[in-house]
């Protein structure tokens, strides 16, 4: 971490007041760190040049511990959007960044996130064009809010629409689950384990990218199970096109010692939260091939088919269980994982 002298260790409300304190925290941290040509202008927005359809995707990060185990606030704020834009179909290339920090936050942390931020946008391959910084009273936020909008182009191949879905189209998912939900419970005041679980925020537009260009429009939906995990995903999947979803309860890929933290806590792996995988809902007869591709990625290692889309039980969400039963996959009510993104 840079070690940048302001005369101040921690944010106060003079930083939000417009006047040289916040001047001088945008010309030291935020223009030196993010310095490009669109930002350099110091102007209230960008201009910029987009050919063809674009997709746009704004998300706010809220996540309470701002530091967890594999990442912090800045990871999110980058991957959760480049990644929204990514299961558009779209190749992010810029983003609007703007901060809500609470008086007292520690000018080395808030260095910290900027720095995270400007290292998950370049591994992302996009360019911070615009945002704001506002102060708010101590007691008034939770230490910092994040607020971030993506711009993508749409990829050429790309046909992302759930009206695409059919029967007998399979279900694809990208790795493990509920890795990110659990690392936070795992640092959470009054839950602290001890745990290596490490939150999977990462970037998929380049594995993405990567499968339009191999498969097109026979990929017809893709979804990033966030909040909710993957049972609000597709549930909302089937609710939306009319149609019921089957998966296996033996294909879902979930790390040991995951599921020993969320028996231990009483909670469904499907219900906790992801950051760094996709679901993709695709043609049968590019399924294996596209699994294959996914598993020389990085990024998909343990890719893998977990059910199809049927004409039965519409609207619904079935799980084939490892015992041989049946059972409901119902959309999660309330919050179970409070602040995880």
């Amino acid at each position: 971490m840079n070690k940048i002298d302001l005369g101040y260790d921690s944010i106060n409300l003079g930083h939000g007041s417009g006047g040289l304190m916040t001047r001088d925290l945008l010309d030291k941290i935020i223009f030196e760190t993010f310095s490009n040509p669109y930002l350099d202008q110091k102007h209230d927005g960008s201009i910029i040049k987009m050919d063809g359809k674009m997709a746009i995707s704004t998300d706010s990060f809220v996540v309470s511990p701002i530091f967890f185990k594999g990442g912090n606030i800045g990871d999110l704020a980058v991957n959760g959007t480049v990644n929204d834009v990514a299961m558009c179909g779209a190749i992010p290339e810029f983003l609007s960044l703007a901060f809500i920090v609470e008086e007292g936050l520690a000018i080395d942390d808030f260095i910290k996130i900027v720095e995270t931020i400007k290292k998950n946008a370049d591994r992302s391959g996009v360019k911070i064009i615009t945002g704001d910084t506002k102060v708010v009273e101590r007691g008034k936020g939770d230490k910092i809010f994040i607020n971030t909008t993506g711009f993508g182009k749409v990829h050429p191949k790309a046909d992302i629409s759930a009206k695409k879905i059919k029967p007998g189209d399979k279900i694809i998912i990208s790795g493990p689950i509920a890795q990110h939900g659990m690392a936070i419970m795992s640092q959470r005041d009054g839950l602290e384990f001890e745990s290596s679980i490490e939150s999977d925020t990462t970037n998929l537009n380049f594995l993405v990218s990567k499968l339009l260009d191999s498969f097109g429009d026979k990929i017809h939906l893709f979804r990033d199970p966030t909040r909710g995990g993957l049972a609000s995903v597709l549930s909302e999947i089937a609710s939306d096109i009319h149609m019921g979803v089957n998966i296996t309860e033996s294909a879902l890929p979930i790390d040991d010692q995951v599921a020993a933290a969320c028996e231990m806590l009483g909670l469904d792996p499907l219900f906790v939260a992801n950051e760094g995988i996709f679901v993709s809902i695709v043609d049968p007869e590019i399924a294996s091939e596209m699994i294959e591709l996914m598993q020389k990625d990085d990024k998909g290692q343990r890719a893998i088919c977990i059910g199809e889309i049927t004409e039965e039980h519409p609207n619904k969400v079935v799980m084939h269980s490892v015992i041989g039963g049946k059972r409901m996959v119902t959309p999660m009510i309330g919050e179970q994982l409070p602040r995880i993104c």
